[in-house]
């Protein structure tokens, strides 16, 4: 906070400190404006010392990404890998405490054809999904740690936020070409009664753990796991039930019927697939990252009076 600024607060503090310990009337509405706003400017004032004090830094994240759903509901191993790239701002608060703005851009894919499960393998399906995200973390260390400081190189972390995500899943056709399922409503979203088409952006809450370890002066290297939890079902655009074929390509042609149902082999008593079971929508999807990451101090050492 500049001079200007600190000397500006302290001058209103003063102005309202006074009138409320000089005015002899009961409090009005007036007088308690006043102390709602003696109470904001000290707020703001200690929210400003935070940012002014401790080290700011800045890192690029490489890793993969992986994703637990219909299609995978327990192993972040058993998908199949890209490439994620990103980056971040961190500002250490103190030894201990940091938060962090962060930028993610990667894709999550999975098919049944990999799967163990017979029932998985015979429904077939597959899908891949850009994702964009930008989160808003705090991370505490298990204990003190200062970018360059020798005594404590290493340490590990938490971190917990929430973010902000875009998405998009698309399927492959017989012909081997890319189509967005999200318009195509392979369960009935967007052209059955009360089935709305799903978002393609959302909410996500992300945690994890890592640890960072001190290379130099001014630099970090950080390796995370990272966990989204999200209120969509739909990353892999399965969640309920097959819809009457018919239906589905007089709604949205056959590219859709195409996409919808894959069923390798139909039970003998069943002439389509309408009403089994497709997906679990009692479990929203998650997904995650493991990330590798570079970063350098953009601020001036800390001094010893934050850094013990």
């Amino acid at each position: 906070m500049s001079i200007e600024t600190k000397h500006n607060l302290n001058y209103f503090r003063a102005l309202v400190y006074h009138t409320m310990t000089t005015t002899k009337k009961r409090p009005t509405t007036y007088l308690k404006i006043l102390m709602c706003l003696f109470m904001a400017t000290s707020a703001f004032d200690s929210f400003a010392q935070i940012f002014q004090g401790g080290s700011k830094e800045i890192g690029y994240q490489i890793g993969t990404s992986y994703y637990l759903g219909d299609l995978n509901p327990s192993n972040p191993l058993a998908v199949r890998q890209h490439v994620v790239q990103g980056g971040y701002f961190r500002h250490n608060i103190n030894s201990r405490i940091g938060i962090r703005l962060q930028l993610l851009q990667g894709t999550i894919e999975a098919w049944d054809e990999d799967s163990k499960n017979a029932w998985s393998q015979n429904r077939n399906l597959h899908f891949r999904n850009k994702l964009v995200e930008f989160s808003v973390s705090g991370e505490i260390n298990y204990i003190d740690h200062v970018m360059g400081n020798t005594d404590h190189r290493l340490t590990g972390y938490l971190t917990a936020g929430i973010a902000y995500f875009t998405h998009d899943p698309e399927a492959m056709d017989s012909y081997g070409n890319w189509h967005p399922l999200q318009p195509l409503g392979t369960e009935g979203q967007g052209w059955t009664f009360g089935n709305d088409p799903y978002k393609l952006n959302g909410i996500a809450l992300p945690f994890g753990m890592g640890f960072k370890v001190n290379l130099g002066p001014a630099i970090a290297f950080q390796m995370e796991w990272g966990l989204r939890k999200t209120w969509t079902d739909y990353l892999d655009d399965v969640s309920t039930s097959y819809v009457n074929p018919v239906e589905l390509r007089q709604a949205r042609g056959e590219l859709a019927l195409e996409m919808a149902d894959r069923i390798l082999d139909l039970p003998d008593e069943l002439s389509t697939s309408q009403g089994l079971q497709r997906g679990d929508s009692g479990l929203d999807d998650k997904y995650g990252f493991f990330l590798a990451s570079i970063a350098f101090r953009v601020s001036k050492k800390p001094t010893s009076c934050w850094e013990q």
